[in-house]
């Protein structure tokens, strides 16, 4: 393990000690943790976790900020990837079931703080709110029952315009109430969340489209908010479920035609 000195009070650096030996450059160091654990670099400070099957349910660190954090099953694999990366902060592009399944194990074990969009930050909090609001449908069901983790104290509700680790937050809802996105202009990039996702959840075979209706309490509302994204033209977008997809022109087009 790379010994690094960690700022203090923040940001946090998980798992790393601070030590006389001098460390390695962090290009060779992230280079190692990459090709060991799994995390790739998409953009300047936007890593990809890695997982078990890759893609699936997708988690990211943006400038420092953790962004969604899987089911209750992934808090390991997220904890053991992050380490030697700072985290600052633990950001939810919506409380579902599989993208705040470890924020609470995340945020004690970091000891950072969690920022969640308002109209989803209550769900964020008591999840039982998550399974009232998901469609009466046995598979939503089912996922609410199976993936769900502990709630969470929320330090931050996001709003449209608030900065999170370089992006700026895009008010989505649809999807769930309190959906957001992050958008970095710099650079074109977007961490999109279940607004669209880039496969099918269900057969995991690829290929851009809406959530799925059972999981989507306003489908209507959610493809209002797809259509609004589609003039960013983003050079870059990052599903929660999906390969990245480096194609403005696709995205743009699909966008348009819901």
């Amino acid at each position: 393990m790379w010994s690094f000195t960690a700022p203090t009070p923040d940001p946090v650096i998980f798992g790393v000690a601070a030590s006389a030996t001098p460390a390695p450059s962090r290009a060779i160091a992230t280079k190692v943790r990459t090709r060991v654990l799994g995390m790739r670099e998409l953009a300047p400070e936007v890593w990809q976790l890695g997982g078990l099957l890759p893609n699936v349910i997708n988690t990211y660190l943006i400038g420092g900020v953790l962004v969604d954090a899987g089911s209750r099953f992934d808090a390991r694999k997220i904890l053991r990837e992050l380490r030697g990366h700072e985290v600052r902060a633990h950001a939810l592009t919506h409380a579902h079931p599989d993208h705040q399944g470890s924020s609470h194990a995340v945020c004690t074990k970091l000891g950072v703080p969690f920022w969640v969009g308002e109209a989803d930050a209550d769900a964020a909090e008591d999840p039982k709110l998550i399974g009232e609001r998901q469609p009466n449908h046995p598979i939503a069901q089912a996922s609410y029952r199976l993936f769900t983790g502990p709630g969470h104290p929320v330090d931050r509700r996001l709003h449209a315009g608030d900065e999170v680790g370089g992006f700026t937050v895009i008010d989505t809802p649809g999807h769930s109430a309190g959906h957001v996105a992050f958008w970095r202009a710099s650079d074109r990039v977007l961490i999109l969340g279940d607004v669209l996702c880039n496969m099918d959840t269900l057969t995991l075979l690829p290929g851009l489209q809406l959530p799925k209706d059972f999981y989507t309490p306003d489908p209507a509302r959610n493809r209002a908010s797809a259509r609004e994204l589609g003039p960013l033209a983003p050079e870059l977008v990052c599903f929660g479920h999906g390969k990245p997809l480096r194609d403005a022109q696709k995205f743009q087009a699909f966008c348009a035609s819901l």
